[in-house]
């Protein structure tokens, strides 16, 4: 069975550079053994990394043990639903691919709150600095 979207469709992936996702396959592919349901696409901004930061979850600083080169903003990158809702919440969500995320990030987040923070995936993403 695949994967599939928000949308219903098939899972589109979310980035391969830098190499996303709890499997680290591209897209944001969840399963029991995920336990931050890392299914949203979302395309980093400044704002949502400093908020990340401030509440102590670092996304910029490299964890090679852990497979992750630290994020920049324009980056693609598959973050837990219950993250994305607390920066939504805090005002700094960033924009967030509906066809690359999974269905199971509406177990958290309410599809209608993805759809506000939908983004076709800018040509230069330092528009998102």
């Amino acid at each position: 069975m695949s994967e599939r979207n928000i949308l219903g469709d098939e899972l589109e992936p979310c980035g391969t550079d830098p190499l996303t996702g709890y499997y680290r396959t591209g897209c944001c592919e969840t399963g029991d053994d995920d336990p931050g349901n890392h299914s949203v696409c979302a395309v980093v901004t400044t704002e949502f990394l400093a908020q990340q930061r401030g509440v102590g979850n670092d996304l910029t600083t490299a964890r090679p043990e852990f497979g992750f080169p630290g994020l920049s903003p324009g980056d693609r990158w598959c973050v837990c639903a219950d993250r994305w809702l607390q920066a939504h919440e805090a005002g700094a969500a960033p924009p967030v691919v509906l066809a690359a995320t999974h269905e199971r990030a509406t177990e958290v987040v309410p599809l209608e709150v993805l759809r506000e923070h939908a983004v076709d995936v800018p040509t230069d993403p330092s528009s998102l600095l």
